[in-house]
């Protein structure tokens, strides 16, 4: 690899995650971990194709920035809901970036200005209908990163994007009819959903040293959903 600095990246093989690898194959070296091969075959990437919750993490002796984007989208009432459904939906997006932060938060303790970015959900703060096991798990991803920011202060600094309902694979099912895009769209007081390149973009400015003022924080992307009445 060159001699350009690394960043890793869980979960780049497909939506958000993929659009992080993408933009940022010109800055820097990536890694990425993910269960399925990214698409995208290029001389800066390196990829383990891994699961984080169960199987044994690579080794990596150099790392500036690290993005978790591991999630789910679990939305049902929860009479419909199991025990089950609330561990599982914890343990991809909270238990599995433990892991990843105890695996290598010495290694980006050694980087000047490192940078760790999750993902949460405008559902955390809003109190929507049928999300009660995702607002869950991504309510402990907001504690958690609040905590870390704290105690990895002033060598990482740990940040977390809560977007609206984004243009994934994950949100296909969702986004399936053309009804429910436009039922969508119109809670959004920019009357339209976001796409993953976007979010991707704020990713890639927290893990950037343009971002080295901004920890501890919790960044609405939500096309003004948590903050107006229109």
């Amino acid at each position: 690899m060159h001699s350009m600095e690394n960043i890793l990246i869980v979960g780049g093989s497909r939506g958000i995650g993929a659009s992080v690898l993408k933009q940022n194959l010109d800055r820097y070296n990536c890694i990425n971990i993910s269960r399925t091969e990214p698409e995208i075959d290029h001389s800066r990437l390196q990829t383990y194709a891994c699961d984080v919750l169960t199987d044994e993490l690579p080794d990596i002796s150099e790392l500036s920035g690290l993005v978790y984007c591991p999630g789910s989208i679990n939305l049902k009432p929860i009479t419909s809901l199991k025990e089950e459904d609330f561990i599982k939906d914890f343990s991809i997006n909270v238990l599995g970036a433990v892991r990843v932060i105890k695996k290598y938060h010495k290694v980006l303790k050694e980087d000047e200005g490192a940078s760790i970015v999750f993902f949460s959900t405008v559902a955390v703060s809003q109190g929507m209908p049928f999300h009660s096991s995702v607002s869950a798990a991504k309510a402990g991803v907001e504690g958690l990163v609040r905590s870390l920011a704290a105690e990895f202060a002033p060598k990482i600094r740990v940040n977390c994007i809560a977007p609206s309902i984004t243009e994934t694979p994950l949100s296909s099912a969702i986004l399936r009819s053309e009804k429910s895009r436009e039922r969508i769209s119109e809670n959004h007081p920019l009357k339209r959903i976001l796409e993953a390149e976007e979010v991707a973009s704020l990713a890639s400015y927290l893990i950037s040293p343009a971002g080295k003022g901004i920890t501890g924080q919790v960044i609405g992307i939500d096309g003004g959903m948590s903050t107006l009445r229109t």
